[in-house]
């Protein structure tokens, strides 16, 4: 067979594909991040005390923190899905982020002493309870972004996988702060950090197998 006839042979069943667009990746995150808020103020999860909550440092210190991690780590991950990007430096930059975040809230934080204090503050039983609801939380933006950057062609998958988990952690993090019953910055810096570390994990194994070309 000439090469002419092979080559025409192998492409002759392919169709165009579409363009990938960051723009419209993102417009389809923020929709499904808006459909999970409006469900999750639908079903009535909010917290009973929103407005007692919402004139306490800490709501805004959490609800500020989750959302900027998240939008941080879900852009660096969908910039990173074009084969000629990286995501190490916005990796790197987010995790300065993370730590100036958790500086800040020790700020917010009143400062208690004793072991059975810490222990009261940290209350394990609901500890265990909101983490399981932020992993929960953020299953829609993992299979999202799971989606669409599997249509992208990232070059660093890994790096493109943390991303990915760790903006789609805070994402469900963020929904869940409205839900939150406490305000005590170091209840939050700790179960928010487990429910976070679980879903961060979990996830980026997961879409590291779904990245593959």
């Amino acid at each position: 067979m000439r090469t002419e006839a092979l080559i025409e042979a192998l492409f002759r069943d392919f169709e165009p594909v579409r363009p990938r667009s960051i723009l419209r990746d993102a417009i389809i995150l923020c929709v499904v991040g808006l459909v999970e808020l409006l469900v999750f103020f639908a079903t009535g999860l909010t917290r009973p005390d929103m407005h007692h909550a919402m004139y306490m440092p800490s709501f805004w210190w959490k609800m500020a923190s989750m959302g900027v991690i998240a939008v941080s780590g879900v852009t660096v991950a969908l910039l990173s899905a074009d084969p000629t990007r990286s995501p190490r430096a916005g990796l790197r930059w987010l995790a300065i982020c993370v730590a100036v975040i958790f500086a800040a809230g020790w700020l917010v934080d009143s400062m208690q002493d004793g072991f059975s204090e810490l222990l009261k503050r940290l209350d394990w039983t609901m500890g265990i309870q909101c983490t399981w609801k932020m992993v929960a939380l953020a299953v829609p933006s993992v299979v999202a972004m799971g989606i669409l950057i599997r249509r992208g062609a990232p070059t660093d998958r890994l790096g493109t996988s943390l991303a990915a988990a760790l903006g789609s952690a805070a994402w469900g993090a963020f929904v869940f702060v409205f839900a939150c019953p406490s305000d005590d910055a170091l209840y939050i810096a700790v179960w928010y950090t487990v429910g976070c570390g679980i879903v961060t994990l979990v996830g980026r194994s997961i879409l590291a197998r779904l990245f593959r070309w």
